[in-house]
């Protein structure tokens, strides 16, 4: 039968209307009723559960039961399925044997004879339902006890713990094999009441037994730790715990209860308890014998062995001298000199320093031929432990057992900490002698060099004093009255505090509270003269016991002179700022307004033009504003580079493989007036930089190469691997470490020292005016910078010039340059993919959704980040993100990117931007499919990328 909690009838009855009348009655008394129409029905309907059968005797009269007869054997403990069997008239148990045949096979059966009143068949059928409803009762009853048998015995195993049981009528002993084992008996061992007895030690024998009888007399529980001895003669603890179990009367029954191996603790705690003795007394041995001797007795006694000493050994003559050790009654002491070779050859592990441990002399081969000796002196299980002083084998603890005895870890790491412990605890004492005969002389040094203090104390010129815990002035020399004006009398017993500036009362208690917490230095403040001023003292303090000795040096003037100088050098720091920041909105006002008058004019005139109905000159100022626009983002570009804030895209990039494809470039942009050397540097490193900007970097020196050798000359471009140490790192301003190093050198006129001074500064040119910006080497600073690296100008006047970028090493293998792969025609035919555009700008988001639509994309736009997400959870099919990283209501565009990538794993993102952190798009370190490209930019640059990422 499964588990089941039906409570309804199957009802049995093939002939007539019987079943549909019988299941009508019970549905009209508000009972579950379902009609089986064979034997096999009803069995199939009993292994599923049911409540409760209703079969007619006829149905079952002639039939194989065999099948039920199994169903019904199977059932659970806690089951006896109700039967109500509906017999002919007159077919009462005394005339119808095939009634007492179903009895015998259905178990609990009612028998109801035909016909009867509705109401009769309802009360059986709610009795058989009671009946069936406290059955499950006791079955879930059952399986609540089961299951906390289940997991008691659970806990006990978890616990380490033995269960037993001891009925006191009979003295029948019960135990698990878990208490077996805790006796040293296996599981399929015998082991009863007297065994238990038996294997208690001796001497806890009669306790236990009391102990048990107390419990009973008192009504209260046992519980006792107790020894117990194995078969194979080894020592246990047991804790043993047990409740008496009464009967009616009161009269003791049982005993239950359960027994935990407390052998480890109790060890524990004996060597614990044993090595506080050896602490005290170590600490009350009137001398270094005593010593050892009180140790040899702790160990003796704590392991139960025969005998333990300390002996001094002459590692030449192979000998030991044993003054006096430790031994059981009736053993022999050992007192004397012993040859070790009369006793086996483990001398050679000694001298070793190894420690020589045996269970037993008769089967060890290093004593087997000398065992006799060796049991002559009780000595059969051994150890010996060398002790090393000064790197010379010099003592002995030892420890023997008459009987063979096998040393477990626990023993050899207690032997070892009582060796060690008494060995410090000697050599103290021996240091503590010799202390103690030092003493006399160094008294009478103490004594001369205290004349000496007391002569400077008297003759310094520093404020020295002797101050309490608390801050009270204990003690002053003269100085205090010279640099201060007051008598010692006027500043003994008062408190520092009553000395200093207001201001600097707090200040002053904290330093002194830093000085008891350790020394005090450099520590600067101002203390009031007799006369009201106040002097600047310059302070250090040191801790000695319970008493603060402070220096202090009059540092007035040195303050004053210091604060004049402070002002003159912040004076000249702003005005270089000032100088500085005028010569850069200066320059930045003079070529904006230049920028913006060429291109609000050239607006002006299109307007007028168009107004003019004069098309045909539109294209000239177009033009002409284009220029303007395209100088100005040069500009803004060159000014991001000195400040370090460009957008920069760094790659993997090989250097050497980078100058050759633009070297037709650079030697157009020179001219033929001008020799190019490239010298590539062989296994040059990678290096993680922004190629498009260090090609702009290189073709500026190259041009500023070019423009300081008018009648012609070399530019000798060469890439080099170099490894800075700290000195060599330092005198570039750099950290130390691997760099690559881009070096254009010249053979022009070279740079004055002033020049190489202010070359890296913004808009200053050496060119005449209208030639140069005056932001070209700004740029490449910056830029630089940014990249982790440094710019570095070696040039003498005459001599030529040397600029050297040192970039740092990439382990990375260099990365696929998209920019200079070929790029697609804008004006492809469109590829139909849909575009998110993500910019609050509404004039930059308007572009480039035209820009996408002349493309034949479609675009969805959103103004911020939170706009974007809903865009990005919606179902909307999306090929690619374009999304400025500035963006409004908490949400960047990298953050947005780094959402959209969880939401869209395979979604490529386009980056647009014109000034932005590098933290914001990953410190130049940018996930796979993403990209960036820096407003402003043309029209038709867009175009080439958006149709290069959406065709990939």
């Amino acid at each position: 039968m499964n588990r089941t909690l039906a409570e309804g009838a199957i009802i049995l009855a093939p002939r007539g209307r019987d079943a549909a009348i019988a299941q009508a009655m019970l549905v009209e008394g508000r009972m579950e009723a379902a009609i089986a129409p064979d034997l096999a029905a009803l069995v199939a309907a009993l292994r599923s559960g049911s409540g409760f059968a209703i079969v007619t005797e006829e149905a079952l009269r002639s039939a194989d039961l065999r099948e039920l007869t199994v169903v019904l054997a199977g059932q659970a403990e806690w089951s006896d399925l109700p039967f109500i069997v509906l017999t002919e008239r007159g077919g009462g148990l005394e005339r119808n044997p095939g009634a007492v045949r179903l009895l015998e096979t259905l178990g609990n059966v009612t028998f109801l004879e035909r016909p009867f009143h509705p109401t009769t068949l309802l009360s059986l059928a709610r009795a058989a339902r009671r009946a069936r409803l406290r059955q499950y009762e006791a079955r879930n009853r059952l399986e609540d006890i089961h299951a906390g048998q289940e997991r008691l015995k659970l806990a006990i195993a978890a616990g380490g713990l033995g269960a037993w049981t001891l009925d006191m009528s009979t003295s029948t002993l019960h135990v698990e094999p878990d208490t077996k084992a805790q006796f040293g008996r296996g599981p399929d061992e015998p082991f009863d009441y007297l065994d238990l007895l038996a294997a208690i030690h001796p001497d806890d024998r009669d306790d236990t037994i009391a102990g048990v009888q107390r419990a009973m007399a008192d009504h209260s529980d046992y519980r006792a730790e107790v020894r117990c001895v194995w078969p194979d003669g080894s020592l246990h603890w047991l804790q043993v715990d047990g409740r008496v179990e009464r009967d009616r009367a009161g009269k003791p029954r049982r005993v239950v209860g359960v027994s935990h191996e407390i052998t480890d603790r109790r060890v524990i705690e004996l060597r614990q308890r044993a090595l506080l003795a050896l602490s005290d007394r170590l600490r009350e041995a009137p001398d270094t014998a005593s010593m050892s001797f009180e140790a040899a007795a702790i160990l003796g006694s704590t392991l139960g062995v025969c005998r333990a000493g300390y002996g001094v050994i002459d590692p030449v003559a192979e000998t030991i001298t044993i003054e006096r050790d430790w031994c059981m009654p009736g053993i022999q002491t050992l007192a004397g000199v012993l040859h070790f070779r009369d006793y086996g050859s483990y001398i050679e592990n000694l001298k070793r320093g190894e420690l020589v441990a045996f269970a037993d002399a008769r089967t060890d081969p290093r004593t087997a031929e000398s065992a006799s000796a060796l049991e002559a002196i009780a000595a059969r299980a051994v150890i010996n432990l060398p002790l090393v002083e000064r790197g010379t084998f010099s003592a002995l603890l030892y420890l023997s057992h008459a009987h063979p005895r096998a040393w477990s870890d626990d023993d050899l790491t207690f032997v070892r900490d009582v060796a060690d412990r008494t060995q410090a605890a000697i050599e103290r004492r021996r240091a503590e002698d010799a202390l103690a005969a030092l003493a006399e002389t160094l008294e009478r040094q103490v004594e001369e060099r205290t004349r000496e203090r007391d002569r400077t104390w008297q003759n310094s010129q520093d404020m020295l004093a002797i101050l309490s815990e608390d801050g009270m002035i204990l003690s002053v020399n003269p100085a205090w009255t010279s640099v201060l004006g007051w008598n010692p009398d006027e500043i003994i017993g008062r408190n520092h505090l009553a000395f200093a500036h207001p201001d600097e009362v707090s200040a002053n208690a904290a330093a002194r509270e830093s000085a008891l917490r350790g020394n005090l230095r450099q520590y600067e403040n101002r203390y009031r003269h007799k006369d009201g001023s106040y002097r600047w003292i310059g302070w250090v303090a040191t801790l000695e016991g319970n008493r603060l000795y402070a220096s202090g040096r009059h540092i007035t003037a040195e303050r004053a002179a210091q604060a004049d100088l402070e002002s003159a050098q912040e004076q000249l720091r702003q005005a270089q700022k000032m100088e500085a920041v005028g010569q850069l909105t200066g320059g930045l006002a003079h070529d904006f307004n230049n920028l913006l008058t060429a291109i609000s004019g050239s607006l002006e005139l299109i307007q007028t033009r168009i107004l003019q109905g004069r098309a045909n000159e539109l294209d000239r100022y177009v033009n002409m504003a284009q220029q303007a626009a395209r100088r100005a983002a040069a500009l803004t570009h060159r000014l991001l580079a000195f400040s370090r804030r460009q957008t920069l895209d760094p790659r993997p990039t090989d250097i050497n493989r980078l100058i050759a494809s633009f070297e037709d470039l650079l030697r157009r942009s020179v001219g033929p007036s001008v020799e190019i050397e490239i010298v590539g540097a062989a296994g040059l490193w990678t290096t993680l930089v922004d190629p498009n900007q260090l090609e702009n970097a290189v073709l500026n020196l190259c041009i500023n190469a070019r423009d300081a050798m008018p009648d012609g000359g070399r530019i000798t471009i060469e890439t080099a691997n170099i490894w800075l140490d700290a000195t060599a790192a330092r005198t570039r301003d750099m950290a130390a470490g691997q760099y690559i190093s881009v070096c254009v050198t010249d053979t022009g006129s070279g740079m004055t020292p002033e020049t190489i001074a202010r070359a890296f500064d913004p808009f200053f040119t050496t060119k005449p005016l209208g030639e140069g910006t005056g932001l070209g080497l700004s740029m490449i600073y910056g830029f630089v910078r940014q990249s982790g690296g440094q710019v570095r100008i070696y040039s003498e006047l005459g001599s030529g010039t040397t600029m050297c970028l040192y970039l740092p090493r990439s382990y990375d293998a260099e990365e696929p340059d998209l920019e200079s792969q070929p790029t697609l025609d804008a004006t492809a035919q469109a590829t139909g993919k849909t575009v998110l555009v993500v910019d609050d700008e509404p004039a930059v988001r308007a572009l480039v959704v035209d820009t996408l639509v002349d493309l034949g994309h479609h675009v969805l736009e959103a103004g911020d980040g939170p706009s974007a997400v809903t865009l990005l959870d919606s179902d909307r099919i999306i090929d690619l993100m374009i999304t400025d990283v500035g963006l409004p209501k908490g949400m960047n565009g990298r953050q947005l990117a780094d959402v959209a990538r969880v939401r869209r794993p395979d979604l490529k993102i386009l980056f647009i931007t014109g000034y932005a952190e590098n933290a914001a798009v990953g410190n130049g370190h940018l996930d796979p499919g993403m990209h960036i490209l820096t407003k402003p930019f043309a029209m038709d640059a867009l175009s080439a990328r958006i149709q290069q990422l959406t065709t990939d």
